[in-house]
Order: C-alpha cells, then sequence, then structure tokens
C-alpha cells in the first residue's frame, strides 16, 4: 500500500498538469485527489510498513537466530530493553510469535504439547501388554481392554 501511495503522488502530478494544459477540469480534479491521498496516506503507510519490518526483525531474530532474551535480542538488534519488552508484547498480542511462551526474561519455546499429541505407553490391566496411544485413553490390541492414562501422567 505504502508502494502503492507513493507512486501515486507522481500520477496526480502528472493528472493535474495534462488537465490544466488541455482545459479538462475533471482530470485535474482527478489529480488534485491523487495527489491529497498520496500526500497524506503516503506517510501512513510507510510507518506502518516500518513498524511491520521491525517487528518482522525480532520474530526472525528469535526464531532463526535463536536469541530469547531481552538483552540479547536488544544487543543485536541495538534498540532498548524497554522498546525489545514493548515489541515481544505486540508480537504475543498479534500471535506472531507462535510456539514461544513469555517468560521474566524473554521468550522461551513452549515445550508443552497437547494431550492429543502426546503419545503414552501402559501396561494392560488384563493381559500385560505395552499399549501406546494418544490421548487420555487407548485399547489394547491384542485383548481389547480400554486403557487410561494416570492422571498424573505427563
Amino acid at each position: 500500500m505504502a508502494l502503492f501511495l507513493t507512486f501515486l503522488f507522481p500520477i496526480g502530478g502528472l493528472l493535474l498538469g495534462f488537465g490544466l494544459a488541455i482545459g479538462q477540469p475533471a482530470m485535474w480534479a482527478i489529480g488534485i485527489a491523487c495527489i491529497v491521498t498520496a500526500f497524506y496516506g503516503c506517510t501512513f503507510g510507510w510507518v506502518g510498513y516500518g513498524n511491520k519490518r521491525s517487528l518482522a526483525r525480532v520474530v526472525t531474530a528469535i526464531e532463526e537466530e535463536h536469541l530469547y532474551t531481552v538483552r540479547e535480542l536488544a544487543v543485536q538488534l541495538g534498540t532498548s530493553e524497554k522498546d525489545i519488552r514493548d515489541k515481544i508484547d505486540t508480537l504475543f498480542r498479534k500471535r506472531y510469535l507462535v510456539g514461544y511462551i513469555r517468560t521474566d526474561s524473554g521468550v522461551a519455546l513452549n515445550e508443552n504439547m497437547a494431550l492429543a499429541e502426546r503419545e503414552y505407553t501402559k501396561e494392560c490391566p488384563s493381559c500385560g501388554a505395552r499399549v501406546t496411544f494418544r490421548g487420555t485413553s487407548g485399547e489394547c490390541p491384542y485383548c481389547g481392554t480400554h486403557v487410561e492414562r494416570d492422571p498424573i501422567s505427563k
């Protein structure tokens, strides 16, 4: 959007110039509208783009460079720790950092997995076979007995 608005500015100037040269009020009115839109919109577009780029840089530093503390991020990115904390808060609020959790010193990988994704192994109470299942319960492949996960198992 910022790039479009940047190009809209000279296009508006051309439309205004041609409209005035050939005496077409509709053409120079469109040119004025393009110039005004580009003049005000371009600033907002580039500021928004810059903010997104700075957030993307923090995500890259965390995911690819494996910098997880606020101090490491601030040193690497050349900004203050307060600015990094604000950006990390924004990243979590906008859900740009998935798979990470917020810690006191920065971020950390979220190593918790949903119950449905974890795999458990338990001994069948009927036949003694080892039963491997996902979630909270499974069925013994040998005798068909219903086997449940212990509530304390991780």
